[in-house]
């Protein structure tokens, strides 16, 4: 398929890309203390997430941003209760209940499976499992030598990461399975993969739901090409690790094909294109073998397919243009001259985003402490050009997975864009400015009592109202933080002592203020009060823990560390 159009059914209307939502992905949650203010990866995120799609749903549907009259009070919630999601809405809503076995769906052994029995999986379960009566002991339920302020987990963990990666391979099935019921996916899921290695969790991800999706589509679907585009703020450092075997153990198949050894079924080939903060986690502690990683390029030789390319502060709307269109836009470029060179457009090309929204403009200080922002228009323009690019090489079939970002403002700002570029409908950036953010966040903020707040005695623009509705048939509350037991330890991917060196596997992310997005980049944004509750502190000093097992695979320069 050569040509830039959408994906059609037997050659007719376009289809429509799906959002897939998952609710067994809030039950993984923080035990060892009710206070969670050190805590970013929340069941929360992924409210804030569908505040962002209701909204991209209710300008999509297209309803004139024309101010109604007063509203009463009493009368709103009968109105609000007649509207409905139109039918015709250019996407789809799937609410998920899909979950695996993680002991044993192939793709998930295929990824992070061993050779002489699957001891990872099976470790990852007995952690769970023992979860609450480790930390009824005042106990970590997070082994030692592990990290323990990016790492936690609670006896629903298990549910949820089978539910996320169940999500995952169900979007899969949809993109790329013989009925193709969806034009691209967008799977809203948590805990987030892209760190974890093999047998290596780290920076909340405990197994890689994106390989896994990949995987997935190779054994079932005959997927032999696989491009995955990383835009977190941070280096997916796993899912490198993860490609980099893929990659080699096709590369060792194709030798001995050449040399005459009968090949039964070839591995996948997988490009990996990441733009990301260097001197963020898992980077920020200048560890050689992190910082080489995470600066690989390397195209074609030993059978590798790597792009990494670092973010940069930008000064201006032109600055930051300029830095998209010969800098960030590369992986795109490397990404066609890695399908060019080994088939062109095919039936066996699919396309993922690991679609991290931390390094957005509003994402918390402590987050994204370097200054190595995008404005949200970057999750608007990105999307619609890696779908661009889906339509020429493969048919259309594209699935983004929800990777970080931790303040409601950057979920919802980067969400809401996100969709908007998978629709490939036209926006205007003026629907996600900082004064209909605000907006939203005030309409949208739980009360402590439950519920929402009222909209209250004012001109209710027909977007907001309408977006309102549609999140009242998305929204799930997530579960209660159960009873305090530890403090909690700090998280290693936010701010933390740099006067400090402790020897630690666990390296710590980068994060600072951020000013406004392209239009005015120089000036910062007004406060995101809607995450203040579950943000990190400002300071936080990270807990020593032995050095972590590290990915089988990241960079072949020499000798292992420490040999």
């Amino acid at each position: 398929m050569t040509s830039d159009t959408s994906a059609t059914t037997s050659g007719t209307s376009p289809l429509k890309p799906a959002i897939f939502l998952q609710d067994a992905c809030f039950q993984h949650r923080y035990i060892r203390s009710r206070d969670l203010s050190a805590i970013v990866e929340r069941p929360e995120r992924l409210r804030a997430v569908t505040i962002g799609i209701s909204a991209a749903i209710s300008r999509l549907e297209g309803v004139p941003n024309q101010p109604k009259p007063e509203l009463d009070p009493d009368d709103l919630a009968s109105q609000l209760a007649r509207l409905n999601i139109q039918p015709d809405i250019p996407v789809t809503i799937i609410q998920s209940s899909a979950s695996i076995d993680i002991l044993s769906h192939p793709a998930v052994k295929y990824v992070h499976g061993d050779v002489d029995g699957d001891v990872y999986l099976e470790n990852l379960v007995r952690w769970i499992k023992e979860s609450k009566e480790k930390v009824e002991k005042e106990e970590s339920e997070i082994p030692s030598n592990l990290s323990q302020g990016d790492l936690y987990l609670c006896p629903e963990s298990l549910a949820a990461i089978q539910g996320a990666v169940g999500t995952v391979c169900e979007a899969v099935d949809a993109v790329v399975g013989s009925s193709k019921s969806v034009g691209g996916a967008f799977v809203a899921i948590r805990p987030p993969g892209h760190h974890c290695g093999e047998d290596s969790p780290s920076g909340f991800c405990f197994v890689n739901n994106v390989a896994i999706g990949a995987a997935h589509a190779h054994l079932k679907y005959g997927i032999n090409r696989v491009v995955i585009f990383d835009i977190d703020l941070h280096h997916g450092n796993g899912t490198q690790s993860i490609v980099w075997q893929m990659n080699e153990e096709t590369y060792r198949q194709t030798l001995e094909s050449e040399g005459g050894a009968p090949i039964s079924k070839k591995g996948p080939q997988v490009f990996y294109g990441s733009i990301h903060d260097i001197l963020s986690y898992p980077c920020e502690d200048g560890k050689v073998e992190l910082v080489q990683a995470a600066s690989v390029s390397i195209h074609g030789s030993h059978g590798q397919f790597i792009e990494n390319v670092h973010l940069q502060q930008y000064s201006s709307t032109e600055h930051w243009e300029k830095l998209y269109a010969e800098q960030y836009s590369k992986i795109l470029r490397k990404a066609e001259e890695f399908l060019d060179s080994t088939g062109g457009p095919g039936e066996d090309v699919l396309v993922f985003i690991s679609c991290g929204m931390d390094a957005s403009e509003h994402e918390m200080p402590s987050m994204s402490r370097h200054n190595r922002r995008v404005p949200t228009s970057f999750y608007y323009q990105f999307t619609r050009d890696a779908c661009a690019l889906s339509r020429r090489y493969a048919g259309g079939k594209l699935i983004s997975v929800l990777e970080g970002g931790y303040s409601d403002r950057a979920l919802t700002s980067g969400s809401m864009a996100h969709l908007l570029g998978l629709a490939d409908k036209p926006a205007n950036p003026d629907w996600w400015s900082v004064e209909n953010l605000v907006l939203l966040e005030k309409v949208t903020k739980k009360k402590r009592g439950g519920g929402r707040q009222s909209i209250g005695q004012t001109n209710v623009e027909p977007w907001l109202e309408r977006t309102l509705a549609i999140f009242s048939t998305l929204d799930a509350s997530p579960p209660q933080a159960s009873t305090p037991r530890m403090p909690p330890p700090p998280s290693s991917m936010t701010l933390r002592d740099r006067s400090k060196k402790p020897n630690s596997a666990a390296n710590s992310a980068a994060s600072s203020p951020r000013g406004k997005g392209a239009a005015s980049a120089a000036q910062p944004p007004p406060t995101d009060t809607t995450s203040a509750e579950s943000s990190s502190s400002e300071e936080s000093h990270p807990t020593t823990t032995a050095d972590k097992k590290l990915p089988r695979v990241i960079l072949r320069l020499g000798p292992a560390p420490g040999a």
